[in-house]
């Protein structure tokens, strides 16, 4: 039997590959008296995928430290971040989430009888937790709960009431849960210092703060329940995941914004202390890393190449999905995950000659529309109106784009600018050069005309997808056949609001970092 961890040992096996941790000193003086009381809270919104993996062998470790651990089902926070879980379908996904965060402890061998779970609404309406949510609101300033909220909640143009809420609520968990800690990702670093500053207003104590770092999704970006491509989702089949795999951003020699490596990194590392390469004999053969940091410079050297190294997690992911797949392939809980996620998808086109089929459901979820950002522009050699723009939207290569901005957009304007791009409409030729997307602009609606292109939230990144208000789930066609006139269908109801922002409905377009807008043109439409 091996011997129980010291302090200095628990304290390496809670903080490993943690981003950032406040509260160092505290954290050791509490390992030096006791064990460690630590909590996860997770909202049960969107379906739970392989990311999720991440913050379960970081519970993985906080257990071999000797911690005791609370899982906390945040259903009412769900409800609260811009009813992105519906109050009718609160429970359900509730269920859901308890079964599968329960199945994916169990296949990384954490064993469930060592763990605390708790839903947010066991306690959370109880009469003193309502009053501490009326003395902290009498407390906080709308300023700081905005703020807090701001890499959490849904940014919209006219947030809720509930939103603001949200930090606060999350902020008397951790006393009312009775814990040391709070561990989540560095995403809720703003929630944590907010819970520092208010927490002790009510004669609360201040905890310490675990945080992980984002792991970049399949994409390069942030994994994303609300974008398909980005993520695996723990029920995929074998053949989507290695679909998915196949198409992840692995660029070779590239170590930075690859989910893949991350993946080995935060997930696979520190559950088996090892990863093996598999390669066929002529490539050298399968190697084995015991070392995270040598299989990273190997990728950057390019001695490991970036189809073997997917081939390689997609083996060892099936592994951990595996047990999960069978769990949830019974009757009961394929019921529960209908029912909890009801399929929304886009209904099929009506064979010809069909009677009373359906009609195609035409919806904004079908725009691949992704932040670009300009890197040359041209005139076009054959046409004096229009520019040849490069553009890059997070693929290996830029698009070639041609739009008719030269009498509206000086060309110094747009080079380096952001833009938004249409990306799945059908390549076609314009006075014989290939344009592969639409540079969506704000028009005015009288004379003269004025045209503005379409302008992202700062800080926004070449590739990262723009959807509309409550229609982040679904998928994009692959391509828009141009019989079907799904664009133009959509765009009749594109507008710019009063207050400058792209609207499609009056649901406005957005990125994860807020509103797409434009600078001057209220009213106008969008093409």
């Amino acid at each position: 039997m091996e011997p129980a961890p010291g302090p200095r040992e628990k304290y390496h096996l809670i903080t490993r590959n943690l981003q950032e941790v406040l509260g160092e000193d505290k954290l050791m003086g509490i390992l030096k008296e006791r064990e460690l009381k630590i909590y996860w809270g997770t909202a049960t919104t969107g379906k739970p995928h392989v990311a999720y993996f991440v913050p379960m062998s970081k519970i993985a470790d906080f257990l071999k430290a000797g911690c005791e651990v609370t899982i906390l089902f945040a259903d009412l926070h769900a409800y609260l971040d811009n009813m992105k879980a519906p109050w009718e379908l609160l429970e359900l996904r509730t269920r859901y989430y308890e079964n599968v965060i329960k199945a994916m402890l169990e296949s990384i061998g954490v064993p469930l009888e060592k763990l605390k779970f708790v839903r947010g609404t066991d306690y959370q309406l109880s009469k003193e937790y309502t009053l501490d949510v009326y003395r902290l609101s009498s407390v906080v300033t709308q300023h700081d709960a905005k703020k807090a909220g701001a890499e959490v909640v849904k940014q919209v143009e006219h947030p809720l009431l509930s939103g603001l809420l949200y930090p606060g609520l999350q902020a008397l968990d951790e006393e009312y849960l009775k814990v040391d800690a709070q561990f989540g990702g560095v995403d809720q670093r703003k929630i944590f210092t907010f819970a520092e500053k208010y927490l002790p207003s009510l004669g609360y104590a201040k905890r310490v703060h675990l945080m992980n770092p984002m792991v970049p999704g399949l994409t390069g970006s942030k994994m994303s329940s609300s974008e398909e491509d980005s993520k695996i989702d723990l029920l995929d089949r074998k053949e989507d995941v290695k679909k998915k795999l196949k198409k992840a951003f692995c660029e070779p020699g590239n170590v930075e914004n690859n989910g893949v490596l991350s993946f080995i990194k935060h997930v696979l590392f520190p559950l088996k202390s090892e990863f093996v390469v598999l390669r066929e004999e002529k490539w050298g053969g399968n190697k084995t890393y015991t070392a995270y940091e040598a299989l990273e410079k190997d990728f950057a050297d390019q001695v490991v190449h970036p189809g073997d190294l997917k081939n390689s997690v997609e083996v060892a992911l099936n592994k951990l999905l595996d047990p999960i797949r069978e769990k949830f392939n019974s009757p009961e809980l394929k019921k529960l995950t209908s029912a909890a996620y009801p399929n929304t998808a886009k209904a099929k086109p009506a064979e010809k000659g069909t009677k009373n089929s359906e009609p195609e459901n035409v919806d904004p979820s079908r725009l691949d529309i992704r932040v670009g950002k300009v890197i040359s522009v041209e005139k076009h050699p054959d046409a004096d109106s229009l520019y040849v723009e490069k553009i890059d939207v997070g693929e290996p290569e830029p698009r070639t784009v041609v739009s008719g901005l030269v009498q509206f957009v000086p060309r110094e304007q747009l080079q380096d600018r952001l833009v938004v791009l249409l990306c799945n409409l059908k390549p076609q030729k314009m006075r014989g050069v290939e344009s592969q997307g639409m540079v969506l602009c704000a028009s005015s609606v009288g004379e003269p005309r004025q045209v503005e292109p379409l302008d992202p939230p700062a800080g926004c990144c070449a590739g990262e997808r723009v959807y509309v208000e409550g229609y982040e789930d679904g998928e994009p066609d692959a391509e828009l056949k141009p019989k079907k006139k799904v664009f133009e269908k959509l765009q009749a109801d594109f507008r710019v609001s009063e207050d400058c922002v792209a609207q499609w409905k009056q649901k406005n377009f957005l990125t994860k970092l807020g509103s797409i807008s434009c600078k001057s043109l209220k009213g106008g439409s969008i093409s």
